[in-house]
């Protein structure tokens, strides 16, 4: 299937990324939408990211969260791509835009502490946040999951709409990722391991919001091998 059209729909090709790695993540800290910056680590694997992407992908635009380790990823793609809001590539502009609509899920008074400590530390707001309950919000204003999914489908759908049988590259993170996942592929109810700066690829129509997981948590480009065959199809051309 083309991501351009079938059976008269037509298809954008949405490459989802997650941020490089940071020193929170190393620690097992829960982020939510706390702002650290990439370690020495997510700064390598942003540039093995961004040197596939510019080698399959060559996405019309780049959306990203405006949170500093996605920021940062999103900024690697666009260097290593060799292009600016204002230059030109492929006669279309080259669009980067920063939007909260993408921010990782907020996570109340979650945030800050340890994954493997968060029952003992808060044991109300880790209740919340682990009761299966998808309409249940976080103690200290963090979200549901289904606040959090509303929020980044709306997004997309209306990326879709944008960039119709185009391909753009979305720069996200990990349970925003999963819910966007969800969402594409309802079928499967287990939870989904997003590493830093894995692919997942969705097709989305922009005119019904159609959604297909082609792809899920590719981490070729951080094997010592090298790139794996292209992910996206064809010679990468834009769709």
């Amino acid at each position: 299937m083309s991501p351009a059209s079938s059976q008269g729909e037509h298809f954008t090709e949405v490459v989802v990324v997650r941020h490089g790695e940071t020193s929170w993540n190393a620690s097992r800290i829960i982020q939510g939408q706390m702002d650290p910056e990439l370690n020495e680590t997510g700064r390598q694997q942003a540039i093995m990211l961004a040197r596939r992407l510019f080698k399959e992908a060559k996405p019309a635009a780049i959306y990203s969260s405006d949170l500093k380790r996605a920021a940062e990823t999103a900024q690697t793609i666009v260097t290593a791509c060799g292009v600016s809001n204002k230059k030109k590539m492929n006669c279309c502009l080259f669009q980067l835009v920063f939007d909260q609509s993408l921010r990782e899920r907020h996570m109340g008074d979650l945030h800050g502490l340890k994954y493997d400590g968060a029952v003992r530390s808060n044991p109300e707001a880790y209740k919340a946040f682990s009761s299966g309950d998808r309409s249940q919000e976080i103690p200290g204003g963090g979200e549901s999951l289904n606040q959090l999914s509303e929020r980044c489908v709306s997004y997309l759908n209306a990326i879709a709409e944008k960039h119709k049988g185009e391909r753009v590259v979305v720069v996200s993170h990990g349970a925003t990722i999963e819910e966007i996942c969800r969402h594409a592929d309802p079928t499967s109810s287990a939870r989904r391991r997003i590493p830093n700066t894995s692919i997942s690829v969705i097709h989305i129509s922009g005119e019904n919001h159609h959604w297909i997981l082609e792809k899920f948590g590719d981490v070729g480009h951080l094997n010592e091998d090298g790139f794996l065959q292209s992910a996206f199809g064809g010679d990468g051309a834009s769709a």
